[in-house]
């Protein structure tokens, strides 16, 4: 046996010899070359950088062996949750925290009898989730996690981090104390909790402004309504704000208000111009509103943000027609000692003629004046021009006010 056996040794000897042999007159026709050898690398498992997107068995059949071996039907349920979790650490450990999940949730399907392997799928689990920024969904598997083993440093650490981000510091620090209870000398869970403590006193600090806030625009806005009330002067809404639950954003509505009802609200005071200022009280008592002039001769406009009830309106058109003239006034007639002021009567095409040298708020105060959608508007002619003449034709004229 022993001749045999040498014999078969020189055998196995003069054959590799003669192999190696070849190596010396011909190429070896698989091997790797300078140009394709690092992507020949890339396919085999041991050497990938990343995990291909489709296994393909004709491309990747050593991992495609693999993989059929973690899906293996013949593994017990421990063996193959195992060996999804480590897939899934590798896709978590590529950043591929989709596929991760894929993973450790195909895990947890199978139930499996070891209670600190499901521990694990279910941290590794809200970790991928939290990396995605699905902080419930992370924080649901941190709870699931801490049920079956309450003292999970990691289950702890993963649950308070969410309460974190959804900035419910109060049950940051619920699940911090327990955490240290558990690991009273865990520096992270430690930092967390600090952190938490000085967030939860800032939202409480905050609450407490807005709230304060509030109560003063509440208080101002019940001054400004019991201001315009005690005017007498009349508000109107053209446009109804949607019901909720219905389908219609832009129901035309005409609502008269009265001044200070309590469904009124500040909402029927604001501009509806592009800047949306708003009615407010000054320092001295007064009113001052947002003003819209209108000249239909050349469809321009004015917008006065702030005009005082005391200021007449002769004040503000010798400013806005002064020396300098607005471009479009080619005829330079727009000068003040030319122009008329009307206000068309709501819900009629009655115009009347306003005084210019009168306050604003003696116009307001007007039987016939209403204040549309938080703005008085009035229209500017120049006197005795056909214009004016060709716009006035027709309709009924109130006398100066």
């Amino acid at each position: 046996m022993a001749f045999l056996g040498q014999q078969g040794g020189d055998d196995s000897d003069d054959g590799m010899d003669e192999f190696m042999e070849k190596f010396k007159t011909e190429k070896y026709k698989n091997a790797f070359n300078e140009s394709n050898w690092e992507e020949e690398f890339d396919k085999v498992p041991m050497f990938m950088k990343s995990a291909p997107e489709d296994i393909d068995p004709a491309t990747y059949p050593e991992l495609a062996c693999i993989q059929s071996i973690i899906h293996d039907t013949h593994s017990t349920p421990e063996e193959k949750a195992q060996n999804l979790k480590d897939e899934g650490n590798q896709f978590f450990k590529e950043k591929k925290y989709k596929k991760a999940i894929v993973s450790y949730t195909a895990g947890l399907k199978l139930k499996c009898s070891d209670a600190d392997l499901n521990t694990i799928l279910y941290t590794n689990r809200a970790a991928a989730h939290f990396h995605l920024g699905n902080m419930r969904s992370a924080l649901n598997d941190s709870v699931s996690a801490k049920k079956l083993k309450p003292d999970h440093l990691k289950a702890l650490l993963r649950g308070a981090q969410c309460c974190l981000e959804l900035r419910n510091y109060g049950d940051v620090l619920q699940w911090c104390d327990e955490g240290l209870r558990a690991h009273p000398t865990d520096k992270k869970l430690q930092d967390l909790r600090t952190t938490a403590n000085k967030k939860k006193r800032e939202a409480e600090r905050d609450a407490r402004k807005a709230k304060l806030k509030e109560k003063q625009q509440r208080g101002e806005k019940d001054a400004l309504l019991a201001a315009i009330k005690e005017r007498g002067v009349k508000l109107v809404r053209t446009t109804k704000p949607p019901k909720q639950g219905s389908d219609s954003e832009d129901e035309d509505a005409e609502e008269q208000v009265t001044a200070g009802m309590a469904d009124m609200g500040l909402d029927g005071l604001v501009s509806q111009e592009a800047t949306g200022q708003r009615v407010f009280l000054d320092d001295n008592g007064a009113l001052n509103w947002p003003v819209l002039f209108l000249y239909p001769e050349h469809c321009q406009t004015d917008f006065i943000s702030a005009f005082c009830e005391t200021s007449t309106f002769i004040d503000h058109l010798a400013v806005m027609f002064g020396e300098e003239l607005p471009p479009w006034d080619t005829d330079r007639k727009y000068r003040p000692q030319n122009l008329q002021l009307f206000f068309e009567e709501f819900g009629s095409d009655q115009l009347h003629q306003v005084n210019m040298s009168a306050p604003l708020y003696s116009v307001l105060q007007h039987s016939r004046y209403t204040v549309k959608d938080g703005t008085p508007c009035f229209i500017v002619l120049v006197s005795g021009s056909a214009y004016s003449k060709q716009f006035l034709s027709g309709k009924k004229i109130y006398g100066l006010k």
